[in-house]
């Protein structure tokens, strides 16, 4: 897709949500998710077109801080930016890939996640994948994708797997 998009005239599209609970406080949990997102993402989940496996996937901490995979050839590829830094409770980041999976400066969908303590060291991680008009006609498309055994399901419980190495 290329071009801004305007929501105005699309339909609504309901939100991916998915959750998980962690054996962490939110302080950690939250950490574990925006810090050295490496730990957990998996390498098959690329947009570059280099060929090269991810070296390493950055979330840099602060509102406007860039959101990208780097490969082991030196290449990056945008995948957005952070909107909300709300440590240790919250982070809202701008989903910048099309349904064609390809960085798209001018598309932004949010992905927000929200971590809530579940008694002194459980936390509740949600995660909602919102505003998915802003893909028009793919909307569903994505959504499928994103909502699937393959989408953002696998990737809480990697993050949650990550979370009991590092305790």
């Amino acid at each position: 897709m290329t071009g801004p998009r305007t929501t105005a005239t699309a339909p609504s599209v309901a939100p991916v949500v998915k959750t998980i609970t962690v054996k962490a406080t939110p302080a950690r949990a939250f950490e574990v998710f925006t810090a050295n997102m490496t730990r957990w993402w998996p390498i098959t989940h690329t947009i570059r077109t280099s060929g090269a496996p991810i070296a390493e996937v950055v979330l840099e901490p602060r509102v406007g801080g860039r959101w990208y995979e780097r490969g082991t050839d030196g290449t990056e590829c945008g995948w957005g930016h952070v909107i909300a830094w709300e440590p240790p409770n919250r982070v809202v980041l701008a989903w910048q890939i099309n349904a064609e999976w390809k960085f798209d400066p001018s598309l932004i969908s949010e992905v927000e996640v929200r971590f809530q303590a579940q008694g002194t060291d459980m936390t509740l991680v949600r995660l909602e994948h919102g505003k998915l008009e802003a893909f028009g006609e793919g909307a569903e498309k994505v959504r499928q994708a994103i909502s699937s055994e393959g989408g953002w399901g696998v990737l809480l419980q990697a993050y949650a797997d990550a979370v009991v190495k590092v305790a």
